[in-house]
């Protein structure tokens, strides 16, 4: 009998030496500008559909680059004045994840693709791919801070326009600027937490050996998050599909679906749950999101947005807990079947309530919403027509807790349904072939 040794790194010279270097290079730039132009096209097209093209004063570029920066985790300083007297204030804490997600995604599948035929990958080698990929993101990302800049007129109705030039003689004007140091740090963050997901779901990524033990452990309730998170946003898009071609709207519909479907979608799930979000949405300077929410968070006190206070908008936000029953129920399953055989209840509760809860862990912040406007006079006088908030916080350690008991219950009963099917590879074991004569 033959026997196969161990796998060792890749030695083709191909892919060694200069022209090695060269092209890993030429690997990790290209996983970053896919990446970047994705979050980009993105990003333009659902500002385009919430109307954001109509900015003055050549606006619209630096706002595009400016929601780019804030999908990857970056932060935008907003300010104004209006002559001597008057000052603007603004406020904005929201990640636009549907820009997030596809950048993600895109970035992801790139740094995964040049792997992939690969065997056993050195550790330094992979380390090096890993930071040829980070320096050219952040430097992306700088050039993306450059131009996430910029100040135009605000344009409010005419009355109080007229009302403001009076008073103050000025016009009063918004800037924003994205600020370097944060937009670099969780851009940094942002990015190695890509890779090292896509390291992690991944069953093909030539993981050095002392990493492909605890991959082949964590990898099956991993990926099943994974699974469950992009089923929500897929539901979601089909739901917002079927509003804008039969409730009107279309415009505002596709901004929702562009800048913030994983925003609503993730929200459902924790909604679904039993998790809550506490906020209140004021004044005319609004931002994308479904008239349901918008209704429920509408008022000048904060408002506890839970499945009982969506139902009293729309009844059928009660359909929110038995759908995340079953896709839950369906990530168990799936965390089952990819599990090593002989896995036992108590580790299946376990590994789904601890992945469960991580994963809300990180969905749920990333939810917050903060954005303000308002236009002061004197310091102590606003003009109500020239601003508006939106402000939604989660309660994220309920949600959390929440997950874990899910995950607790309903992991086992994934894999009380996955015994009853044939495990993936599991065939019957064929006889041995006669003895050659």
């Amino acid at each position: 009998m033959i026997r196969q040794g161990p796998r060792t790194p890749d030695k083709n010279p191909a892919t060694s030496g200069a022209h090695g270097e060269v092209r890993e290079w030429a690997d990790a730039l290209l996983a970053v500008l896919a990446a970047l132009v994705a979050m980009a096209v993105t990003a333009t097209l659902g500002l385009w559909a919430a109307g954001a093209a109509d900015l003055p004063e050549g606006a619209f570029l630096h706002v595009v680059a400016a929601v780019v920066v804030i999908a990857a985790g970056g932060s935008v300083d907003i300010s104004g004045r209006a002559g001597g007297l008057a000052d603007t204030a603004g406020q904005l804490t929201l990640m636009p994840l549907s820009v997030t997600l596809v950048g993600a995604l895109v970035a992801g599948a790139c740094f995964l693709r040049p792997l992939r035929h690969r065997p056993v990958a050195g550790t330094g080698a992979l380390l090096g791919r890993v930071a040829r990929t980070v320096v050219l993101w952040l430097a992306g990302l700088g050039a993306l801070i450059a131009l996430a800049r910029h100040t135009f007129t605000l344009v409010p109705p005419d009355s109080a326009i007229d009302f403001i030039t009076g008073l103050l003689g000025a016009t009063p004007t918004v800037g924003f600027a994205a600020e370097t140091g944060p937009t670099l740090l969780f851009g940094l963050i942002w990015i190695l937490g890509v890779l090292a997901m896509a390291l992690l779901v991944s069953h093909r990524a030539p993981l050095p050996a002392g990493l492909l033990r605890p991959q082949r452990a964590a990898r099956p309730a991993a990926s099943a998050m994974l699974l469950l998170l992009l089923a929500y946003v897929v539901i979601a898009l089909v739901v917002g599909l079927v509003v804008a071609a039969t409730r009107g709207h279309p415009a505002e519909t596709f901004a929702v679906i562009l800048l913030g479907l994983p925003n609503i979608a993730w929200l459902a799930l924790g909604l679904g749950i039993g998790g809550s979000w506490e906020g209140r949405v004021e004044g005319p300077f609004g931002l994308p999101m479904p008239h349901i929410l918008d209704a429920a968070l509408r008022g000048s006190q904060n408002t506890t947005l839970d499945v009982s206070s969506l139902a009293e908008q729309d009844g059928r936000a009660w359909w929110l807990v038995p759908v995340a029953a079953v896709l839950l129920l369906a990530a168990a399953f799936v965390t089952a079947m990819r599990s090593p055989a002989g896995t036992r209840l108590w580790q299946y509760a376990l590994h789904l309530g601890i992945a469960f809860a991580l994963t809300l862990l990180v969905v749920t912040p990333v939810s917050e919403i903060v954005a303000r406007l308002a236009l002061s006079v004197l310091g102590i006088m606003e003009i109500d027509n020239l601003g508006g908030q939106v402000v939604l916080h989660p309660h994220v350690w309920r949600t959390v807790g929440l997950a874990l008991l899910w995950g607790l219950v309903i992991g086992p009963l994934g894999a009380l349904l996955a015994s009853r099917v044939r495990r993936r590879g599991e065939t019957p074991a064929r006889p041995a072939p006669p003895p050659a004569p």
